[in-house]
């Protein structure tokens, strides 16, 4: 377990029913762990409808706990009515924050983009519709994103999911109000591009986040990710940016807590 970090953040994405919940029992496990390193609070995002069904009901097991419902762009060949409307439900639910994860993935070829982009419309206008943030997948596809989310006209809040752009994507994403998600990834050696990225990004805009059970932090990759792991990535940010863990962690949380409109958490 990491050090508990000095001001309580949140995992702005995570995975629990991956992570290997599967009750209020597990989910309440998982976030005990991530609590006792100071991670009080998770956003657990759904990637198919069952997933989605999920996350909505775990979020009500734990207070710890919020929910982002949607159909990752993986899966969106055969993106059916039925599931517009389910995924519209879920996401009008109280403990629902946000839409997502959506988005475009050119890296795998499991859905045309065609479809990918039709679907990404479609999320796009209901986080508009349902007032919530849009939680953006993007992965090999930065040039459509911005292109289709000026098209559609974005939603008040954006938040780019694990983010994955060098500097000059990623000052394109502030400029126009966008927020910035930080997982593992920007511990990684390989990733100086990343890091260049992170070292930009103002203060009120970039969340951190685990993506848990994927992309475990450096020095434990290969290892399973859990929320806990947040705090490493907090701490990284903080020596990347030359900024001081506390205030790393209490920037993180306040931006979380402005964009999926949490509670406010002043003492951990």
């Amino acid at each position: 377990m990491p050090e508990r970090l000095p001001a309580p953040v949140v995992d702005a994405h995570t995975h629990l029913d991956a992570c290997g919940a599967v009750d209020a029992a597990g989910v309440a496990e998982i976030v005990d762990r991530a609590a006792a390193a100071g991670v009080t609070r998770v956003v657990t995002v759904a990637d198919d409808l069952a997933s989605a069904r999920w996350v909505t009901e775990a979020s009500t097991w734990d207070s710890r706990v919020f929910a982002a419902v949607a159909i990752h762009p993986t899966r969106t060949k055969d993106f059916s009515d039925t599931e517009r409307s389910e995924v519209e439900r879920l996401a009008r639910a109280d403990r629902v924050v946000a839409v997502g994860e959506t988005g475009l993935d050119y890296y795998w070829d499991y859905a045309p983009h065609d479809a990918q982009q039709e679907a990404f419309r479609w999320h796009i206008d209901l986080a508009k519709r349902v007032r919530k943030p849009l939680m953006i997948h993007d992965r090999d596809a930065h040039e459509d994103i911005l292109r289709i989310l000026a098209e559609e006209g974005a939603p008040e809040q954006v938040v780019f999911h694990c983010f994955s752009g060098d500097a000059d994507f990623a000052r394109r994403c502030v400029d126009a109000g966008y927020v910035l998600s930080f997982a593992g990834t920007v511990t990684f050696k390989n990733a100086r591009a990343l890091q260049d990225a992170a070292r930009l990004v103002p203060s009120e805009q970039f969340l951190v986040e685990t993506d848990a059970p994927f992309l475990t932090p450096h020095p434990f990759r290969g290892r399973a990710n859990e929320p806990y792991c947040t705090a490493y990535t907090v701490r990284y940010l903080a020596e990347l940016r030359q900024q001081p863990v506390q205030e790393i962690a209490t920037a993180a949380c306040r931006n979380a807590e402005r964009v999926f409109q949490l509670p406010s958490v002043t003492t951990s």
